[in-house]
């Protein structure tokens, strides 16, 4: 059997953590393998390892049968493996066709030759079905076709294997879909491809080979077809796993949110949300539905106080917050789980201790007169990594930035359940997380919404909302086009109405 990737009985160290304890894992040529296993079980390092960021203490790698020591990514690119990591690493203000060659400028005499480079790059995106512009500025570009900037970075370096990490925790569903019929072409034009995932669902689309780690320790390789998702998912986790939201009917009570006629414009100086209307009672979660950009940034902005409003009014429990600070808007009992962890969840040099206080600490028990309480920091530091299951290599003194982005999230999640706040905007709780986390962060909203708070959930993941809402607002081109009752729809005319289609109008 010939296999152009095999990585044998790999074992990584990092300070008090086996990331990879004697893990193997062999890629056929021209296959779509899997790589699945909760945040934080060593995927990503396991595949680093391949690209040449780190170096194992134990274990070969063989490269089309050839053992080979893959000391930088450089290494890896000469080899013909690229990568594509979960946050990309792309130059905002340079082109396309510039992010794509930098370090191998083709030169015509002295001067960087663009034209044959973006000539090459158009032709490379055609023949995987890309659709990417050479020359559009990577700031000007979604979220979905810089990862293909990516993608191309890899093919433009001749890379024969590809490692995707994460590749779809930052895609719409339409991007989704996009990116599975890439992962197909890649494949028939004779790439082989490594996923690393923990969404089940994609795993069946497009994997063939399927390989689980567990807190850093192999767990086992299945043929796809004839691996059911449960299967996969207990294997992952270690027990089974619902994949059903339990709770009772609601019993909504008072208003805690009470947006009237709301216009707030967007980052492009137009109205991103217009004349919306919302209420949010105790004891019930109302999600919000909508494709990535009809407003549901602009609204959970300016309900938290990050954006200015054009008009309208927000009340919170009857009382007028319109014009508030963000920090009185905590203050005032707004908890706000906020979809991009990186950019406003967290200060990423910071450790776990310092991220779990910003929003309190200049309250008591966590400083008087202006003087930290270290060891008061400390407790509720602790109290959320228990509960809230965040792994990290050092505990409380762990510096956020060098954790995986699902843990990530849970430090942001337990930090903001902590504050037991009347209202909780959860913006995409779950981007990221394994079915283990995702069954844990859901029964923490529901438990929120059982004690009488009130619980608003932006997701774009359209079971996610309907599982969890006990009302479901839908967006559209920044207006809010109708509010149903979870119970009385599905996900198909949830998606019409996403489109703009009113309920009761047909196709």
């Amino acid at each position: 059997m010939e296999y152009v990737v095999e990585m044998l009985n790999i074992t990584k160290e990092f300070p008090g953590i086996i990331a990879n304890d004697n893990i193997t894992l062999r890629l056929k040529k021209g296959e779509v393998h899997a790589l699945l296993g909760e945040n934080g079980a060593g995927k990503s390092t396991l595949m680093s390892v391949l690209f040449g960021m780190y170096t194992p203490e134990k274990g070969t790698i063989k490269v089309r049968g050839k053992e080979v020591k893959i000391a930088n990514p450089n290494v890896a690119n000469e080899l013909g493996i690229g990568m594509v990591h979960q946050h990309f690493k792309l130059v905002a203000n340079f082109t396309v066709t510039e992010n794509i060659i930098l370090g191998l400028e083709p030169k015509k005499g002295l001067v960087v030759d663009i034209k044959t480079a973006a000539k090459r790059i158009e032709e490379l995106s055609k023949t995987y079905g890309l659709n990417v512009d050479p020359y559009a500025k990577i700031e000007d570009i979604s979220v979905g076709m810089q990862q293909r900037v990516e993608i191309l970075k890899t093919l433009y370096r001749n890379a024969e294997v590809l490692i995707l990490d994460e590749p779809t925790a930052v895609l719409t569903p339409q991007e989704i879909q996009e990116l599975m019929n890439i992962i197909k072409n890649l494949i028939n034009e004779g790439k082989s491809i490594i996923i690393i995932t923990h969404k089940l669902k994609e795993i069946k689309a497009v994997a063939d080979q399927c390989t689980v780690i567990r807190h850093g320790k192999y767990i086992g390789t299945v043929d796809v077809k004839q691996t059911s998702e449960s299967e996969m998912a207990s294997m992952m986790v270690g027990r089974q796993v619902s994949f059903k939201v339990d709770k009772q009917a609601a019993t909504p009570g008072e208003v805690v949110l009470d947006v009237n006629n709301l216009s707030v414009k967007n980052n492009k100086k137009v109205l991103g949300l217009k004349n919306a209307s919302l209420q949010v009672r105790a004891g019930e979660i109302v999600g919000i539905a909508g494709v990535e950009g009809n407003g549901q940034s602009e609204l959970v902005e300016a309900i938290t106080g990050l954006r200015p409003i054009e008009e309208g009014t927000i009340l919170l429990k009857g009382q007028d917050i319109t014009k508030n600070s963000i920090r009185e808007r905590i203050h005032n009992g707004i908890a706000h789980i906020p979809e991009d962890r990186q950019k406003r969840g967290l200060v990423l040099e910071y450790t776990i201790e310092e991220n779990v206080v910003l929003e309190i600490y200049n309250q008591e028990p966590y400083s008087k007169f202006g003087i930290l309480d270290k060891a008061a920091i400390a407790k509720h530091a602790k109290k959320i990594i228990e509960e809230f299951d965040v792994r990290s290599g050092e505990g409380a003194k762990t510096v956020v930035e060098s954790m995986s982005g699902g843990n990530q999230q849970k430090a942001i999640i337990g930090r903001e359940i902590e504050l037991q706040p009347e209202l909780l905007i959860a913006c995409q709780p779950t981007r990221g997380l394994d079915v283990g986390s995702i069954e844990y962060i859901h029964k923490r909203l529901i438990e929120q919404r059982d004690s009488g708070k009130a619980v608003l959930l932006i997701s774009l993941e359209l079971d996610e909302v309907l599982n969890l809402s006990d009302r479901i607002a839908i967006v559209n081109g920044g207006e809010i086009i109708d509010i149903v009752d979870a119970k009385d729809t599905n996900e198909d005319e949830l998606g019409l109405m996403m489109a703009g289609i009113k309920r009761g109008e047909g196709a």
